[in-house]
């Protein structure tokens, strides 16, 4: 994804200094050459040399350090990056480059360069809410930083709440398609995505429904725009802002979302099924249910089933399905790849802690037809996406 971009990473003092290690690790396999300036402060929580040694580069410590004459160190990393990220970013390195301040070899770097700056914060709650913070960030993105700003989660200082540095994963992604490493493998075809849950009234004040949140489907929708693709996006009712560039269809019952993708099927290059659709649907009574000493029954019908009817509507399109499992899941994923007349189906266990309905990673397991199974590790949503699309993309070439 990176293959020969050089990236600068820039580390400060927090404890978030240890996802940085992993950062550059991955950067290094996405095939980009990373070289670290560490500060003072962020060599408290990690050592040069973890860095050198995972970087295979020399870490950058110190502005006086001049080990070669024929030209300063500062502004030759400055000259040397195709992109700059401080990850993690600080309130006080925030504060110092939005007010020009460079009394180190980091700041003084940052302020030298002409390359792309991401800034991915990271620090207590309370710290990352201050107006002094705020407008230093704001300041920042008036004057061309790139924003990575921080997850909400458990905090090390024991907070819950925003302020976590975002995830390897999700940043490495970012820069991607930042740097146009992406943008190109799905220029020129059209996506249709699924995404959110459906509704199924049972009366006027009642109806059924599930847990998904939409969070993996927006994912996808977000980051194949990113690679270029002209994306429909059929959504169920969710609590989200649909990604820019996206043509969004909302719907609200099965039959809803089954009408809108046989509309746009058939023009589309690739359809990605990941909403979690009803698979019955209960008879609607007209007036409220009043409640009754005895039991209700209610009585469901079988809603159609949409990743089949893709399927055996398929001419040219690439058919990818999802399966959330509580057991059995191989066995159930690889049934329903056949039965669906699907080419990819990306499963998970939503039992697992992080793979659920409504959170921000997953932890997936991949089976296409006359190919192994590609189990991947706890991820944000955001860098599934972008590993479901970019063999999606392949297989479209």
């Amino acid at each position: 994804m990176l293959t020969n971009k050089k990236i600068l990473l820039c580390v400060t003092g927090g404890i978030a200094a240890f996802k940085a290690a992993a950062l550059t690790s991955k950067l290094v396999q996405q095939g980009a050459e990373v070289k670290v300036i560490l500060s003072k402060a962020g060599a408290e929580f990690v050592t040069p040399l973890t860095f050198q040694a995972l970087s295979q580069n020399e870490t950058y410590t110190d502005t006086f350090d001049e080990r070669a004459p024929e030209k300063i160190t500062h502004i030759g990393l400055a000259d040397w990056a195709d992109l700059v990220l401080v990850a993690p970013a600080t309130a006080n390195t925030i504060g110092k480059l939005a007010n020009g301040i460079a009394d180190n070899l980091l700041t003084t770097t940052i302020l030298a360069t002409k390359a792309p700056v991401f800034i991915a914060t990271a620090m207590n709650s309370n710290m990352i809410e201050n107006k002094a913070v705020l407008r230093n960030l704001a300041t920042l993105v008036r004057d061309g930083y790139h924003l990575l700003d921080a997850d909400a989660g458990y905090l090390a200082c024991g907070y819950t709440g925003k302020g976590r540095m975002q995830e390897p994963e999700e940043i490495i992604a970012k820069l991607a398609a930042f740097s146009g490493a992406t943008d190109a493998v799905l220029t020129g075809k059209k996506l249709l995505i699924t995404a959110g849950p459906t509704i199924e009234k049972l009366d006027p004040v009642r109806y059924l429904s599930n847990f998904s949140s939409g969070k993996m489907g927006y994912a996808l929708a977000g980051q194949a725009v990113q690679m270029g693709a002209e994306v429909v996006l059929v959504s169920g009712p969710v609590n989200m802002d649909p990604p820019a560039g996206v043509q969004l269809i909302q719907v609200m019952s099965a039959a809803d979302m089954h009408q809108a993708v046989m509309k746009h099927y058939h023009a589309c290059d690739c359809a990605i099924a990941s909403a979690a659709v009803a698979d019955y649907t209960p008879i609607y009574h007209a007036e409220k249910i009043k409640k009754r000493d005895e039991e209700l029954l209610v009585q469901l019908n079988k809603t159609t089933d949409i990743l089949l009817a893709m399927g055996q509507a398929k001419t040219k399109q690439y058919l990818v399905g999802f399966a959330a499992e509580t057991e059995n899941v191989a066995e159930n994923a690889i049934g329903k790849l056949e039965k669906k007349h699907a080419d990819m189906l990306i499963a998970n266990d939503v039992t697992k802690a992080g793979a659920g309905f409504g959170t921000d990673t997953n932890i997936v397991t991949i089976y296409q037809r006359e190919a192994d199974p590609l189990s991947l590790p706890l991820m944000t949503k955001t860098a599934v996406a972008n590993e479901i699309l970019q063999i999606i993309a392949r297989r479209l070439r």
